[in-house]
């Protein structure tokens, strides 16, 4: 008699609404959180630290000592009285260097000892040249002296924009724009005292020196800490740190899947072929143990290759490479332990789980791209403990600042112990948890017999298929036929309890 063809799976409400909000909430959340983090760095801006250093040694003018770089630094600290964008330090320049160099400045702006000087010597009577006092008899030689520069001229006031693409490639453009708006502020306000000093005096100045007079300062910019041509404008450690976090999330997958196999517990598919392995009963602590050990030897290597791969091939700038394939191999293990503590406690869940953990929250609150001070609040907060932004900071000190303690080196290292401890505490008590009250993955023999459920025979699904056919010939024997179908339903009800325990 030929069966009922089943309905469709694609009819199942349950597939269709359970599949749906699964994917509403991913995609919603994917959203929020990488356009969330980035859509208004400048409205979000709060305290970018840029320094301030006055190297200017001053000059007596007219018998008064004058230093205009002071009046700059006090005109920016006005500027700056009420808004919190950002952070001006007055410090000197060796104190910037040191900050520059550790990635804890995003800029710098740079007044010269010689400013007063320069500045002062605008209104200074340009001087003749000295082929002039010698007479027209002096012929070549005065116009060789003509075109020289002259003793009475000094070169024009400047003040210089350091950058730092080291500590952030958007942190150092923004700190540039607010450092250059800063010198040509002070520029012009350098020049309205200058044009009301000139106006005062006797001598009265050629149009084209009032016309400089306006804005009399030149705004050059340089780069404060350079980095090499192949370190992706200091982005290259952003990139790393993605690819070890990414390898470590695959790694924890893989780990999952394959150990579940070699138990038994998952079928493996390699194309039109299916594997599965005699059922080995395993508690989830063991379980767990077994995948971390794995995890271990599988660190190793994605670490060596991803550094192999980036340094030798690629031939990224990197300096320390030892330093750099140990917390290679470090990062990558931590993140696939934290994965597979939240296989362990959540099951295929999980997997989401550590998707958002490592990579849908931890990218724009790692301050790599857009500077942690130009995040949200929200994301200020997750950029103190969401493992992307210590792992970066970590490499960043490796690749950039030498492999400095204060660069963020330390922070990383312990920011990444502590994760490690958290999830092996947390993975291995949630799975003591789930074996100290029985809820094993599947039950074993002597459970399920306890529960009530018949035990699995010895015998085979096949043999018992068997004995249900053979229970069905001799049913038509006559009075025999019901003590057959008793014992075929009894071998049909063994063999359907032989399947779940075999699988």
């Amino acid at each position: 008699m030929p069966q009922p063809t089943p309905p469709s799976v694609l009819r199942s409400p349950r597939l269709w609404i359970g599949t749906g909000l699964i994917a509403a909430v991913v995609s919603i959340l994917f959203a929020l959180l990488y356009v969330g983090g980035n859509v208004n760095p400048r409205g979000n801006l709060h305290d970018l630290p840029v320094a301030v250093v006055n190297g200017d040694t001053g000059a007596k003018v007219n018998g008064r000592q004058m230093n205009a770089g002071d009046q700059v630094v006090a005109g920016i600290e006005k500027a700056a009285r009420g808004k919190d964008s950002i952070d001006w330090q007055v410090l000197t320049r060796a104190e910037a260097d040191e900050r520059l160099g550790q990635g804890k400045l995003y800029g710098a702006l740079v007044i010269p000892k010689d400013f007063t000087a320069t500045v002062t010597g605008l209104l200074a009577p340009p001087q003749p040249p000295a082929g002039a006092k010698a007479g027209a008899g002096a012929g070549a030689g005065a116009g060789q002296q003509a075109g020289a520069p002259q003793a009475g001229q000094l070169a024009p006031p400047t003040l210089t924009v350091l950058t730092n693409q080291a500590a952030g490639s958007i942190g150092s453009s923004m700190a540039s724009q607010a450092t250059q708006k800063a010198a040509h502020a002070a520029s012009a306000q350098l020049g309205k005292e200058l044009l009301q000093q000139a106006g005062g005096s006797k001598a009265q100045l050629p149009p084209a020196a009032r016309l400089m007079l306006t804005d009399p300062v030149t705004v050059t910019v340089a780069d404060g800490h350079p980095l090499g041509a192949r370190s992706a404008m200091g982005l290259s450690a952003f990139y790393y740190a993605l690819v070890l976090v990414v390898c470590g999330m695959l790694g924890a997958n893989l780990v999952n899947s394959q150990v579940d196999s070699a138990l038994g517990y998952l079928h493996a598919d390699f194309g039109p072929f299916r594997q599965r392995m005699p059922l080995r009963h395993t508690n989830r602590v063991r379980t767990l143990a077994i995948g971390s050990v794995l995890m271990l030897g599988l660190s190793v290597l994605m670490g060596t290759l991803v550094e192999v791969a980036t340094v030798g091939i690629l031939d990224m700038d990197a300096s320390h490479l030892g330093l750099l394939w140990l917390y290679s191999v470090a990062t990558v293990f931590v993140v696939g332990v934290g994965g597979l503590a939240l296989f362990a406690a959540f099951g295929t869940p999980g997997m989401l789980l550590a998707t958002i953990v490592f990579i849908a929250a931890a990218v724009p609150s790692s301050g790599a791209t857009v500077p942690v001070q130009a995040l949200p609040g929200f994301f200020r907060t997750l950029a103190e403990f969401e493992p992307l932004r210590q792992i970066t900071d970590g490499l960043r000190s490796i690749l950039y600042f030498d492999a400095q303690a204060g660069a963020g080196l330390t922070r990383g290292w312990t920011a990444m112990a502590i994760a490690l401890v958290a999830a092996l505490l947390f993975g291995f008590a949630v799975t003591r948890f789930y074996d100290r009250r029985g809820l094993h993955r599947i039950p074993r023999p002597a459970e399920a017999a306890g529960a009530g459920a018949i035990p699995a025979p010895t015998e085979t699904t096949e043999a018992a298929e068997a004995g249900a056919a053979g229970s069905e010939g001799e049913a038509e024997a006559g009075s025999e036929g019901e003590a057959g179908s008793e014992s075929a339903g009894e071998s049909e009800v063994a063999g359907d309890a032989a399947a779940p325990a075999k699988g």
